[in-house]
Formats: structure tokens, C-alpha cells, sequence
């Protein structure tokens, strides 16, 4: 008996290129493995212990001659690379045609009805990394009070503000406006509000981000778990990647390290469905910022918590790690790459040292959790769970 469970999706941490990485540009891209040779090999014992090493096509890291977990790799069977259609596809979702992207900007037709829907000009309109386009414009959103307008490789709308300048609440209902406006042709996976506080050469970005997401076109494994009235619990910006849908509560986190204590302490209360987490920091302040020690720190800190997450799951929980894209950082590029994904599970009730191999879609996640619950089976995917169970 399967009660509850914890599924943590590590942003971004991708284990390989996947077969079509040529076509986006990420031949090379082995998120966790080129960290771990960068870095020299990381303290990582406890997802060892799980069997992170003991992947197929992980190269990199050492194997463990017993497993405690079970242990794969996803391809993303979906046409894309972000976190929308990554999060998506694992809950059930294909999505064949990818998001659009802008790569020299957004066209007039989109932004001539922003500007006139806020009341104001805008700054920016072009790709451009968060932290160098505030080094570029901070000073004049300062004086002008115009919020910046940028893009990037993956289907974002983002809007930049300082607090001081254009309040929280306000910068989020300018992007709800957007929201609104980027249907249709023009339908980007996620407007991003990027408040930031400071002064001129040393501006940083809050944990006030909030991601405004297209809300699911059908129903995902989400919505599937709330039917049967069970719990879904999202942490961190799982409500923002669903568009709220499917969610029954919502914790917003400040780090990663605020999304494992809340984690723990929603595994410590008696609910019974789903504990799902996006730890984001890999992705946000490491992977797109090209900060290989960052990232390699950010695991071990990472797996020295899971023991805490581990003994205090009940005998009836399990726990999926897993991500939904890589983001390597000793490549070039700072974008998403196209990338396997790793897997583990773990839990009393599951087998040890199951090798799950190497799974066509991330939607087998979704499925087996179907299988769990008893639910309507979500579009797409195998179930595993005869596999580990």
C-alpha cells in the first residue's frame, strides 16, 4: 500500500544529450556529469547510495553494488527544453509543438498592446541574461520607472522591476496583463515577474519571482490525484508551472534550501497524495549563470539533507527524484539543454536495485503515479510501477 508521494524534481539537472540534441544546439550537454568531472567528483554519497551512478549511459559517477533506490533515465519524447513542457510531459502532457521563442524580440503587435494595456513605455525587448540587463538598464528603470521587457533561448515573457520603483503587487499584475495578452501564435509558456532591489552596480534579483504559466491543455496526473480527493501539494513554483491547476496547496519558497524544509515539513503532517517540489536554484543561479562550483555545491547540499527527507517519510510514502531538462554549466551556452533525465525512487514499499534502463517519456512518471492512486490514466506514458513495486 502506496499512501503519499514526495516527487522532487531537481530544475535542470540533466545527465546526458539526448539522441536529437543537435538540432537545439546542445551536442556535448551532460549536466550532472560534467559538473562532477569540473568539480573533481562531488560529495554526493546519499543519491550514490540511491543508485545515481549505477544510471545507464552515467559514465561519470561511480556505481554502489547495492542500490537502496530504484534507478533510470527519461527522454523527453516533447519538442522542447524548458521547464513548462519538461514539468508537463511528467505529469502526463505531450507537447509536439514547441513554445515560441524570440529571438530578436518581441514583434510590435505584441508590444504596442502591453505598453497601452499598463499605461506606460517599456525598456529592453530582447533576449538577454537577468543579471547583464539589469547591469545595461537598472539605472534607467530607475529614472523612467519603465519596467524591462526581455527574453531568452526558452518561451518567456519577462518583466523586470525594482521594488522600490514598481511595487510587487503591481509588477505581478503587469504580468497577469501579459498573461492575458500572449494567447494564441504569441502563447509563451511563462511570463516571469523579476522584481530586484539595490542600487546601480549592485542590483539582485529578490525571491519575490512568481512564473505565470499557460494552464494545461488537458488533464495531467495533477488533476487526476485532486479528483480522487486526495492531496496535491506543490512547493516551490509547482502552482506557477500548472497555472494552479491540479494544485490543493500552494507553498512558495525562498531556495532551495526553504524548499526542503518545507518538503520535510509537509511529509511530517498526515496528508495522503502528492508532495511535489521544484528545487529551482539549479537552474536560476547556477545552470543559466554558467556556475559550475555553485551547482556542484548546490548538490551536496542537496544530498546532505535527502537522510532528513528519507527518515521522515512513513512506511506507506515514497520518494521520486527526478528533473525536467539540463542546464550545463560548463558549456557555452546559459541556456536550458536538451538532455536525459536521471530518476531514482526509493521507499519501504518499493524493491531494491531495480534498473529501469532508459524510458522513452517523462510521462511514465505520471502514469505510474495513476497506477498508484487508482486514477483516470493521464494520455500518455507506461506505467513502471509493476517494475519497483
Amino acid at each position: 500500500m502506496i499512501k503519499r508521494i514526495i516527487w522532487i524534481v531537481l530544475d535542470s539537472v540533466g545527465m546526458g544529450a539526448l539522441p536529437d540534441a543537435k538540432k537545439f544546439g546542445d551536442e556535448g550537454s551532460n549536466t550532472l556529469g560534467n559538473v562532477w568531472k569540473a568539480m573533481n567528483g562531488l560529495e554526493i554519497p546519499h543519491l550514490l547510495e540511491l543508485g545515481l551512478g549505477n544510471i545507464e549511459g552515467m559514465v561519470e559517477l561511480p556505481k554502489v553494488a547495492d542500490p537502496k533506490g530504484c534507478f533510470g533515465r527519461f527522454a523527453e519524447m516533447s519538442n522542447g527544453k524548458d521547464t513548462t513542457i519538461g514539468h508537463w510531459e511528467m505529469a502526463g502532457i505531450y507537447s509536439p509543438i514547441s513554445f515560441p521563442t524570440y529571438p530578436q524580440g518581441f514583434p510590435e503587435e505584441i508590444i504596442e498592446p502591453f505598453k497601452q494595456a499598463i499605461g506606460t513605455d517599456i525598456l529592453g525587448n530582447k533576449p538577454a541574461s537577468g543579471t547583464e540587463i539589469l547591469k545595461e538598464l537598472g539605472e534607467e528603470h530607475l529614472k523612467t520607472g519603465y519596467p524591462i521587457v526581455y527574453t531568452s533561448a526558452d518561451s518567456v515573457f519577462q518583466i523586470a522591476a525594482h521594488e522600490e520603483v514598481i511595487p510587487v503587487e503591481r509588477l505581478y499584475e503587469i504580468c497577469r496583463i501579459a498573461r492575458k495578452l500572449l494567447q494564441g501564435d504569441h502563447a509563451v509558456a511563462r511570463v516571469i515577474a523579476r522584481p530586484f532591489i539595490g542600487q546601480v552596480g549592485s542590483f539582485e534579483r529578490t525571491a519575490n519571482r512568481r512564473d505565470f504559466s499557460l494552464t494545461p491543455k488537458e488533464p495531467t496526473i495533477l488533476d487526476r490525484v485532486k479528483d480522487q480527493g486526495l492531496d496535491v501539494i506543490g512547493i516551490g513554483k509547482i502552482e506557477d508551472i500548472f497555472g494552479g491547476q491540479g494544485i490543493t496547496k500552494a507553498i512558495h519558497t525562498l531556495d532551495n534550501m526553504d524548499g526542503v524544509d518545507q518538503t520535510i515539513r509537509w511529509i511530517q503532517k498526515d496528508t495522503q497524495g502528492l508532495i511535489f517540489i521544484n528545487l529551482v536554484d539549479f537552474d536560476s543561479k547556477w545552470g543559466h549563470r554558467n556556475d559550475y562550483i555553485g551547482y556542484g555545491r548546490g548538490l551536496e547540499a542537496f544530498d546532505q539533507r535527502l537522510p532528513e527527507i528519507m527518515q521522515g517519510m512513513k512506511d506507506d510514502d515514497i520518494l521520486f527524484i527526478t528533473a525536467d531538462h539540463g542546464c550545463d554549466p560548463t558549456t557555452p551556452s546559459t541556456d536550458h539543454s536538451r538532455e536525459y533525465v536521471p530518476f531514482l525512487a526509493y521507499g519501504k514499499p518499493l524493491k531494491k536495485g531495480v534498473d529501469l534502463k532508459t524510458r522513452t517519456t517523462f510521462a511514465d512518471i505520471g502514469q505510474t503515479i495513476s497506477q498508484i492512486f487508482q486514477t483516470p490514466p493521464v494520455s500518455y506514458g507506461t506505467s513502471f510501477l509493476s517494475e519497483i513495486f
